[in-house]
């Protein structure tokens, strides 16, 4: 089986583990959301993105980039990559919801496809990079 899941590009894998981390974010996103108030919207997805940071890094590192450099060094470029990509999405989330009136839920599902490009290429190119 991994050597199944290794065979596949690197993109494929990206896509379905960013899929099942999206996922997961999006749950957290929408509970609090849920439990807080659609107004506090960007709370929710500062806190989601907080909390599924962990599970990311972890299936980021081991399933898709194969990373077997210093884990403390790959998490803080991993937490750079991320605080980009948080900006994006919060940005995006915000002229989603405010200007183009899109519900939270669903302004947040396109946001994050968004930002999952952005992503994938700075893991690739920075946080995950093997030196040649």
């Amino acid at each position: 089986m991994k050597n199944y899941w290794f065979s596949l590009s690197d993109k494929i894998r990206f896509l379905l583990v960013g899929g099942f981390n999206a996922g997961v974010s999006y749950l957290i996103y929408s509970a609090i959301c849920l439990i807080l108030g659609e107004h506090f919207y960007q709370i929710a997805l500062a806190s989601a993105w907080a909390i599924s940071s962990v599970v990311s890094f972890t299936t980021q590192k081991f399933l898709v980039f194969q990373g077997n450099g210093n884990w403390k060094k790959e998490y803080l470029k991993c937490c750079t990559t991320w605080f980009f990509s948080y900006l994006i999405n919060a940005g995006l989330l915000e002229i989603f919801v405010k200007l183009l009136h899109i519900n939270v839920f669903v302004a947040q599902i396109v946001a994050t496809l968004t930002a999952a490009i952005f992503t994938y290429v700075l893991f690739k190119k920075f946080a995950f990079r093997v030196k040649a």
